[in-house]
């Protein structure tokens, strides 16, 4: 007796197991915690010109690299940490992402101090619900959207670096302020299903 394939998302490169188990496990997953919101965050804004694949592969090293995504530890990186960094061949080795990873960790805790968490200030941006969108062809992803837009504004108002429209959408993406799975994906209807909010 066979059994019917899985579909997933039409981005996704299936042959790849570490890429399957990111889009299975985390990808459009709502996302509450400001340390792994601000390890998205990260990883995100070092994609900038870049395949997300990229960096995912290089993700342990970015935790060793960045005192696994502490953002007050972060935020305390000194020029010495720059030029150790730049050395780092597990990480991007882009002294301009490196420097604005330091700056992120500390507007992101200048954003925490007046919104109680990051969590609070991101989520606003969508009412504090997920948008669920319906997707069913590569072509139908949009780069930005007005949220992501806003988003990305405050952003660099705030003084965050490596934080374009684009960027910012990826990282709704990632932390569930979207849930961009296709139609036809198995994890569309089970994140809306687990995840749903009133």
């Amino acid at each position: 007796m066979s059994t019917k394939p899985v579909c997933r998302c039409p981005w996704l490169d299936q042959t790849k197991p570490d890429y399957v188990a990111y889009h299975d496990l985390e990808w459009g997953v709502p996302v509450y915690d400001d340390r792994k919101l601000f390890e998205y965050l990260t990883l995100e804004s070092a994609q900038a010109g870049l395949s997300w694949y990229t960096i995912l592969k290089r993700r342990e090293g970015y935790r060793r690299a960045f005192a696994n995504f502490d953002y007050e530890q972060v935020a305390c990186f000194t020029d010495a940490d720059v030029d150790r960094l730049v050395e780092d061949t597990s990480i991007i080795r882009h002294r301009k992402k490196i420097e604005a990873t330091i700056n992120n960790a500390q507007c992101f805790i200048k954003v925490r101090e007046e919104f109680g968490s990051f969590s609070n200030y991101m989520w606003a941006f969508v009412g504090g619900k997920t948008i669920v969108n319906q997707f069913s062809k590569i072509e139908d992803y949009p780069a930005t959207t007005p949220e992501s837009d806003a988003f990305s504004k405050d952003l660099k108002k705030r003084g965050f670096k490596f934080v374009g429209s684009t960027i910012c959408y990826a990282h709704m993406q990632a932390c569930g302020m979207v849930n961009d799975h296709s139609l036809d994906c198995y994890r569309r209807t089970e994140i809306i299903e687990q995840y749903q909010q009133s």
